[in-house]
């Protein structure tokens, strides 16, 4: 695609998410109102607006098209799954339905009901998910007939250059031609011609392949170590030639690795990492737990203050209970729970340690001695973790994450790849709280806790908070 059509084809999508915003603010705004209200369509169509809300609206469709924007909407897709793409629109539009919460509240906008809320993100998710689909059908049609297409050159002759040759093979609707390889003979040279594949040149002879032919990028899989002034020497070329250079990033074979760029003091260094995704994402993360802490706090004070009340009245020492516990990259932090324990508990686990029912480093007895009576009730109903929303505010920790372990817990892990867990900030609640609690395994908990890692986004932590409620009130796993 040159780039005018690419300028018109960006140009028309923008347009079209933000019509179709309008249409869902509209439809939203029908169906909550009628449903509420009784008002016939006339009615309604005949109502006044005022040049004040018309700019609040106004900046609303800015703010979604921002969002839309960093969401990566008006980039090349052609390399993303569709279950990538449908997740990536679904963030897209409940952060769009959250920015349009935050402005309701602002200007108190009556309007912008929880009913209203729902009908927006319903209908703005169903409008974008089949816009996107049909337009990613369209294209990739387009592009299996043919058209639109991107010529790769596969530089290396090696299992992981035929892995990324099948790749594109197999997905045509991507639009990738596979030129063909460009290697030099080497010991692995006839078993690797044996797939029936094309080597097109040797090394020597690539600077006068690419000035022939139609090149749109070359896909470096040369073992870099051995390479590396080789390889260099070849990107400088494409470089010259304007032809785009693709490299895998894993260099090290590390497993759950994500790679991406970033400008310093001198060019851009590839960067790698093994936990969540940097940016935007872990912005709006963050937004959300100061929205949500803030808006819980304040919502159970008169519980905070009930609890406290039992807490002193049934039995001696402080209402709240201090540990530190290891957070964001070892980070040590106080964490705060209602005291669910006599004083001086900590002091009595070496005595305990043999009545210990969980494995792995940590420490849990299902009927614990040092358990009051009213912190019986408040595990059960996890009322005791609720101070920690005061952690999340502070920015220790997050709404969701890895449990924050103490310090003694930590010292235990004998396996370097548990401490992965602390590469993002620990939360509230997590996979391992929803699927059962104490009643699973250390190794299982730790599992848990990498697969939130490998597979976090924002709509993932959306779900499990939505999963943290019935789980609560099930108790399940609870001690």
């Amino acid at each position: 695609m040159n780039v005018t059509n690419r300028h018109i084809l960006l140009t028309c999508l923008k347009v079209f998410d933000l019509v179709l915003l309008t249409v869902s603010y509209g439809l939203a705004t029908i169906l909550a109102f009628r449903g509420s209200h009784g008002v016939s369509f006339a009615q309604f169509m005949s109502m006044r607006i005022k040049l004040s809300n018309c700019l609040i609206f106004a900046a609303a469709l800015l703010a979604w098209h921002v969002i839309f924007a960093l969401c990566g909407f008006y980039k090349s897709k052609r390399l993303t799954t569709r279950k990538e793409q449908m997740l990536a629109e679904w963030k897209a539009t409940t952060l769009a339905t959250i920015c349009l919460l935050l402005v309701a509240v602002s200007f108190s906008i009556r309007m912008v009901t929880p009913l209203f809320l729902v009908f927006f993100w319903a209908i703005s998710s169903s409008g974008i998910v089949l816009g996107r689909f049909l337009l990613r059908s369209f294209l990739g049609q387009v592009r299996i007939k043919g058209r639109n297409l991107r010529h790769v050159l596969i530089l290396g002759t090696n299992r992981r250059a035929l892995e990324f040759a099948r790749r594109i093979e197999v997905t045509p609707e991507w639009g990738y031609r596979n030129l063909g390889f460009v290697d030099t003979d080497w010991a692995g040279t006839k078993e690797f011609q044996k797939s029936g594949v094309r080597v097109v040149c040797d090394r020597a002879g690539l600077p006068d392949f690419l000035r022939r032919n139609v090149v749109d990028e070359v896909a470096i899989y040369l073992p870099l170590r051995s390479f590396y002034e080789e390889a260099s020497q070849i990107a400088a070329l494409c470089e010259q030639h304007g032809i785009i250079v693709r490299f895998d990033s894993d260099i090290f074979g590390l497993r759950a690795e994500r790679a991406w760029t970033e400008e310093m003091d001198r060019p851009h260094a590839v960067a790698t990492r093994n936990g969540m995704q940097e940016g935007w994402p872990m912005a709006a993360k963050r937004a959300l737990d100061v929205i949500g802490s803030l808006a819980l706090l304040g919502l159970l004070l008169p519980l905070f203050a009930a609890v406290a009340i039992l807490i002193k009245i049934t039995s001696n020492g402080p209402v709240f209970f201090l540990q530190e516990r290891v957070g964001l990259n070892k980070r040590r932090f106080l964490i705060y729970k209602f005291r669910t324990m006599v004083p001086e508990a900590e002091k009595m686990i070496g005595a305990l340690e043999k009545l210990n029912e969980a494995s792995g480093p940590v420490f849990k007895i299902k009927k614990d001695p040092r358990v009051t009576a009213i912190g019986k009730w408040l595990r059960r109903a996890s009322i005791d973790e609720l101070p920690q929303l005061v952690s999340v505010l502070r920015g220790d920790m997050s709404l969701v994450g890895p449990r924050p372990l103490p310090v003694r817990d930590y010292e235990g892990f004998d396996e370097d790849w548990q401490r992965r867990r602390f590469s993002t900030r620990p939360g509230i609640t997590c996979l391992w709280q929803v699927q059962g609690r104490s009643a699973i395994g250390f190794d299982q908990w730790m599992k848990l806790d990498m697969q939130y890692l490998d597979e976090w986004s924002l709509w993932l932590d959306l779900k499990i908070l939505a999963r943290t409620i019935p789980a609560v009130l099930k108790g399940s796993g609870a001690t």
